[in-house]
């Protein structure tokens, strides 16, 4: 198969390439060359499958996602995770990480994805959070109290099938009680973490959104930080000295806010995420200005957070963050795919075709990314 591209980005931060034809043998990209002959489709423009690092499958956009996990049963919350895996993927989102789910459901969704049985990105799953006791995500969690608890934590995911960890170094927006600035695993327990999930080379995510917490996780080994919202210069050199990725979620304070007044959400959360807000996109620039690597994730199926919306994470990155479009879609796509650990994430000879088909230069409109022509995966066609 040959697909024509009027303009070719390759995921990275090279010169885009014009006229290209990308050869898909085998669900691979075989060969990238100068345009010639006949085709079997074309675009104005071609970007590899997008990658949202970041996402919650079983939650929908609800106003109040934590109520919801307590209302519905394991069967409930797993038709929603299937059908957003399904929205996802047809929105141009190739591969994703479930950062925290009930249930092993995201688990079992991986495992049917890749077993052919439903349609969906690539993922990564990591099975319950593990909090403290009373802990920011413990609906979703596996709270634990010492260094040993949390190591006996990291083991019991793995036994579930879950390939990546993630710690909860901070209160959050969305549990009730939870102070976002407050730190609540301590370093210990992290560092206990980090370790047995790293013997089992697995990748450890730490949400954290708190300046002392976000400086705790980097301290205790983790490889990404997830919000980073209140970060410090400190905390910036942390990032750069330990080689950790940042992953801003920008999407989920903005869904909120849009919504605050009408969406029906908890009083606590549009308050929570007003007084993040009020510094979050001057630190979160610093640290991308800085040097420290910024992978695309938006947190999806937080309120008013869809699934299908991905494309809004990568505006609000050049839009919020002065990233250049082309640095805006390495973001959500090399770098994402280079975090979670599955591919390149780049149109390349041997990386998965799993290629965006657009109908303008990305460069010149952004928005493009939101309306696919077509997306294919491992050179299957989705759209």
């Amino acid at each position: 198969m040959i697909i024509r591209a009027g303009i070719l980005y390759d995921g990275t931060l090279n010169e885009p390439r014009r006229n290209v034809d990308i050869v898909v043998d085998a669900g691979r990209v075989k060969e990238l060359r100068d345009a010639s002959g006949s085709c079997d489709r074309e675009a104005a423009c071609v970007t590899p499958g997008m990658v949202n690092a970041h996402v919650h499958l079983e939650m929908s956009g609800e106003p109040d996602p934590m109520l919801l996990i307590h209302q519905l049963t394991p069967i409930q919350a797993t038709l929603h995770a299937v059908e957003n895996a399904r929205k996802s993927l047809k929105a141009g989102v190739t591969t994703v990480r479930d950062v925290g789910a009930s249930d092993g459901i995201a688990i079992e969704v991986r495992d049917a994805i890749e077993q052919g049985r439903i349609a969906g990105p690539r993922m990564r799953a990591a099975g319950k959070v593990i909090c403290m006791t009373g802990g920011h995500g413990w609906p979703l969690g596996r709270a634990v109290d010492s260094p040993w608890d949390a190591r006996k934590g990291v083991r019991e995911q793995r036994w579930a099938g879950a390939d990546c960890i993630k710690l909860i170094a901070t209160g959050g927006v969305l549990t009730k009680g939870a102070v976002p600035g407050i730190a609540q695993l301590t370093v210990e327990e992290m560092t206990a973490a980090c370790e047995e999930a790293h013997r089992h080379e697995m990748r450890v995510a730490a949400h954290a959104i708190g300046t002392q917490g976000i400086k705790n996780a980097l301290r205790s080994g983790v490889d990404s930080i997830e919000h980073g919202h209140l970060l410090d210069d400190e905390a910036i050199a942390l990032f750069k000295e330990r080689g950790a990725y940042l992953v801003p979620t920008l999407t989920a304070p903005a869904c909120i806010l849009e919504h605050a007044e009408h969406g029906g959400q908890p009083d606590y959360v549009v308050r929570k995420a007003r007084e993040i807000n009020e510094n979050l996109v001057q630190n979160i620039t610093r640290a991308f200005k800085a040097g420290v690597k910024v992978a695309g994730g938006s947190d999806a199926g937080t309120p008013f957070n869809y699934h299908d919306k991905y494309a809004d994470e990568v505006m609000l990155m050049h839009r919020l963050l002065g990233m250049t479009p082309q640095q805006a879609l390495n973001a959500a796509t090399a770098v994402g795919a280079s975090l979670i650990g599955l591919h390149r994430g780049a149109l390349q000879v041997d990386e998965p075709a799993d290629l965006l088909l657009l109908d303008t230069d990305v460069d010149r409109d952004m928005t493009a990314l939101a309306r696919p022509l077509s997306v294919l995966k491992a050179g299957d066609w989705i759209l």
